[in-house]
């Protein structure tokens, strides 16, 4: 069969705009449907991590998306009284880049969206709203049609609809999305269910420096909080109760008013941008993949904004289904490959909403009592640590033979600052991006020459780390000599999400390049070994 695309995208927000990069940069034929006229142009994502960064360095110009960033050192509780119940250090940095920051979403969007209408082979219908979708055996029908706000995408513009075929459908389409309702899939409900305005704000003046730092005021009488939205902007936020007038809070002289009674600020300080009420939830789609049908993003997972991760659990989402996506379209892996992307996605996504939910329960305290029970736990250091930050824990991993996932594996890879022929700067940059394998010492010396056409015809980038060394690349800032110290291992193979498939010993790489091929479902027959280092880099 012979269909218009290769993939069709329902939304266009950070999800989405990951995943057509990832496929628009693979040389894939992309369609995007996206109901709002043009990119939302405000920030209702202000946090990303390292990793995040790391993702959209790969899809967008990265200084364009972070010119107004700024780095985040800490995360701060307090309570009703002003105490400090808990400080996360936020400090360090993460995939290269600062291990917390604030931005400006708008900057995000453009970069990356000018890097998808470059590619040539995205095409990108803003304006247009869903209205049916349909599958089969052989691919996808999707019928858009325009649409406005004032207008319903149901009842006009009918004359004007439009339908077009491909291989699979991606619904990035937000909490509410039309997909995953389409594809009769439900979602389960945490018991989230907290209103809270939000006020975006530009600085007029230097603000004091306090709120340059992600505060949280945990009071039982009204939580609020506020944390800076780059170098230039500013967020307050605070809890509207059970009962109270919505309309109330998005009413600008409440605004005012707030700002003033609790912050000793005015209109010489900051110029409000956007002033809404929302309701937080956490909502996981019980399935992610029906037939030729994936969901990302918010239509997924909806995860409450506590620890800023929400957004960047959709990124995650685009870049880690973009890649399986890519190897399946070229004919080089089975379909069966795209079961491992809700293996991988489902529990780490699951497990960020979790944790931002108990974080929720926190800054959520009304009772007096709860509350004071509560900072006694957090004074007498009664309160259990944090979780671990979650790792991919099925799929496309190392595992050792007891069957479980190895040391190391599903956790991310390093990426430091290297130089190769003169250029120096970010190892993705310089030497390059997709799969890598990546060694203290030459690890082609123990691969035949069928696995080297194994990985050539997979596109993996191969490079020798080491600091001083003539004949590789060179590891300026010691990023891979630490890693390798620090981990006993001489040689890792990295996945297109920047995440291990594997670390360890030069001696394990050839039973270890088997296993990633069986895991990828490889149905591509080697091409000859390359005859240089330099073919495969």
């Amino acid at each position: 069969m012979n269909h218009d695309y290769d993939v069709a995208i329902v939304g266009y927000g950070p999800a989405g705009l990951i995943l057509a990069a990832t496929l628009g940069k693979a040389g894939h034929k992309v369609v995007v449907f996206e109901r709002w006229p043009g990119l939302y142009g405000l920030p209702r994502l202000t946090h990303i991590d390292g990793e995040t960064a790391r993702i959209i360095q790969g899809a967008g110009d990265i200084e364009h998306a972070l010119r107004d960033a700024y780095p985040i050192p800490d995360y701060r509780y307090f309570n009703g009284d002003g105490e400090l119940l808990v400080e996360l250090d936020w400090r360090g940095t993460s995939s290269g880049h600062p291990a917390h920051i604030s931005m400006f979403q708008p900057d995000v969007e453009d970069a990356v969206d000018q890097h998808v209408r470059a590619t040539g082979n995205v095409e990108v219908n803003q304006g247009w709203a869903v209205v049916s979708v349909g599958q089969d055996e052989e691919g996808v029908q999707v019928t858009a049609r325009p649409w406005s706000k004032d207008r319903t995408g149901q009842w006009s513009h009918a004359d004007e609809e439009r339908t077009v075929t491909a291989k699979y459908l991606v619904g990035a389409d937000g909490a509410g999305s039309f997909v995953r309702a389409t594809l009769g899939i439900e979602r389960s409900d945490n018991g989230v269910d907290d209103r809270w305005l939000n006020i975006d704000t530009e600085r007029l003046r230097e603000l004091p420096e306090q709120f340059m730092k992600v505060t949280q005021f945990c009071d039982p009488q009204r939580g609020h909080m506020y944390m800076p939205i780059g170098r230039s902007r500013q967020r307050f936020e605070l809890a509207v109760l059970k009962g109270e007038d919505l309309a109330s809070y998005e009413a600008e002289d409440f605004a005012w008013k707030w700002f003033d009674e609790t912050h000793g600020l005015g209109p010489e300080d900051v110029k409000i941008l956007r002033q809404v009420v929302y309701t937080f939830q956490g909502r996981i789609a019980e399935q992610w993949r029906k037939g030729r049908a994936f969901l990302v993003g918010d239509a997924a997972h909806t995860t409450p904004p506590y620890i800023g991760q929400g957004a960047c659990s959709g990124m995650r989402d685009g870049i880690t289904l973009g890649w399986k996506l890519d190897l399946v379209l070229s004919g080089k892996a089975d379909d069966r490959l795209l079961d491992t992307y809700e293996a991988e996605r489902r529990p780490h996504a699951t497990a960020i909403t979790e944790i931002s939910t108990a974080l929720g329960r926190v800054a959520n305290t009304h009772d007096p009592v709860e509350a004071a029970t509560r900072d006694e736990a957090f004074r007498t250091g009664n309160v259990p640590p944090p979780p671990a930050f979650p790792t991919i824990v099925a799929g496309v991993v190392h595992c050792g033979a007891d069957g479980r996932v190895a040391p190391l594996a599903g956790t991310l890879a390093p990426q430091g600052v290297v130089r190769k022929s003169g250029v120096e700067g970010l190892f993705d940059d310089v030497v390059g991006r997709g799969f890598a394998l990546v060694g203290s010492l030459d690890v082609r010396s123990v691969l035949d020459t069928d696995r080297l056409a194994f990985l050539a015809d997979l596109g993996a980038t191969t490079a020798t780390l080491a600091s001083g060394a003539h004949d590789s690349v060179e590891d300026v800032d010691g990023t891979y000599a630490e890693f390798w110290e620090t981990n006993d291992v001489q040689a890792f193979i990295s996945r297109p999400d920047y995440h291990l498939f594997w670390a360890g010993q030069l001696t394990e790489l050839p039973a270890v390049v088997d296993e990633l091929r069986a895991q990828l479902a490889w149905s591509t027959v080697p091409t000859s070994a390359p005859t240089s280092a330099g073919a495969l880099a």
